[in-house]
């Protein structure tokens, strides 16, 4: 078991790593990996034969979708055969490996030792942005030359992609030192982990970043308010925010605010944002019931084109129009499915679960889920393969029912005196 969670962990750093995996090789290898990790969890399962299948309720919604997007093609309800069926196999690919991360990531130890990949992988990636931010030659990497332009930040060439990124990483490193969840003696480390991210983030300058991660905090301190839960260890939490201030402040401040008041040229303009939604919008009305087909907003898109600047429009900067404009209601019903099942599910677990630690898990998928959502009303963070896995992943941890690990287990009439682990209590 241990060897394909490492697995699953390897595809995520590379998926990240190769630019999110947007290219047609990284999509490739992978899809490919999917597919592998799949058949080897099948032959573990066939030879062990212990395996209990388990059946994540985010899994039937994004199945639901894959089904509508084969009915696209088998009508030739798609303005792109090839288009819509790459797309589907990505969709696969993203179904297999969540399949996968359900049946190998079950018990607490199983869990900690996720969080304590994402911890570290969000450390790691956010140097190596703050890095390249401060040592900047115009390359990818320091070699490699960017041939359609962009404005990177860390291995993205879009600076609002890595925000994507560290929306998705922060919080699970934040709220368990919010929730006094992690030892006073792994406050710095944890701290440190959850730090530069932070401050990665506020260096980037993407506004969507960052008016994402203040979703963030507005739903934490609702649920905290709520579950009355939090008390001094909000302290933690507040000092992290401060210090990553102080460090952006001290690393360039200036470009934050230069950011905020005026746009970059390679950037989307907030009135050709406006026309493409409202472009996106007009195709969806015309085609209100199966959409033009997965992935072939790029082919319908000029058509309704209103502001013309020359300019290829391959995603409309908002994930629920686009995917309205491709899949119509009945994509869209698989979407609202997909939101109902991850907030349903993840809620429940927190009023369950109460203050377990099994508890501050859920709650870091649900914060950064949210985060992740408020920004695809102005990206397309879901269109990016590595963000979109990371997503599913979270989404994942957030309504997992989490199990004690069995070698913890007690008799039935002293199960009430067991106590939850804390994020300090990690396999040695």
């Amino acid at each position: 078991m241990r060897t394909l969670q490492i697995a699953l962990c390897a595809i995520v750093v590379f998926a990240i790593a190769a630019h999110g995996g947007v290219e047609d090789w990284a999509r490739a290898v992978l899809e490919t990996s999917a597919g592998l990790l799949f058949v080897l969890w099948a032959v573990r399962a066939y030879v062990t034969r212990e395996e209990r299948v388990l059946i994540s309720p985010i899994l039937a919604p994004l199945l639901a979708l894959a089904l509508v997007v084969v009915a696209q093609i088998l009508f030739r309800a798609t303005a792109s055969i090839y288009e819509t069926r790459i797309e589907l196999q990505l969709l696969v690919a993203m179904v297999l490996l969540l399949f996968v991360a359900t049946q190998v990531f079950r018990t607490t130890d199983d869990w900690r030792l996720f969080v304590w990949f994402i911890m570290s992988f969000g450390f790691v990636v956010a140097i190596f942005g703050i890095l390249q931010h401060l040592t900047f030659n115009g390359k990818l990497y320091w070699f490699r030359e960017m041939r359609y332009g962009g404005i990177p930040f860390g291995p993205y060439v879009n600076r609002n992609h890595f925000a994507g990124f560290a929306e998705l990483v922060i919080p699970v490193a934040l709220i368990p030192l919010v929730l006094g969840k992690v030892r006073r003696e792994r406050w710095f480390a944890v701290g440190l982990l959850a730090l530069f991210p932070l401050g990665a983030l506020f260096l980037s300058a993407s506004r969507g970043g960052i008016i994402s991660f203040a979703a963030e905090l507005g739903v934490l301190a609702l649920l905290v308010i709520l579950r009355r839960s939090g008390g001094k260890h909000v302290l933690a939490g507040a000092v992290v925010l401060l210090l990553a201030f102080m460090m952006v402040s001290w690393l360039g401040a200036h470009q934050i605010l230069e950011r905020f008041s005026s746009m970059q040229s390679l950037e989307v303009t907030s009135g050709k944002r406006a026309s493409m939604r409202a472009d996106t919008w007009h195709i969806f009305r015309d085609h209100p019931w199966a959409g033009t087909g997965l992935g072939t907003l790029q082919m319908v898109f000029p058509a309704y084109e209103t502001l013309y600047d020359a300019k290829v429009v391959n995603h409309a900067h908002n994930d629920y129009l686009e995917a309205l404009a491709e899949t119509g209601i009945a994509g869209a019903a698989c979407c609202a499915w997909f939101l109902g099942a991850l907030f349903f599910h993840s809620l429940r677990r927190l009023l369950l679960q109460d203050k377990s630690f099994s508890a501050a898990l859920h709650l870091s998928g649900l914060v950064a889920c949210s985060g992740f959502l408020v920004h695809s009303l102005v990206d397309f963070n879901l269109h990016i393969p590595g963000n979109a896995l990371l997503f599913f992943l979270m989404a994942h941890l957030a309504t997992a029912d989490i199990s004690a690990p069995p070698s913890s287990a007690f008799p039935r009439r002293h199960q009430h005196q067991h106590r939850q682990p804390d994020l300090a209590e990690i396999t040695h």
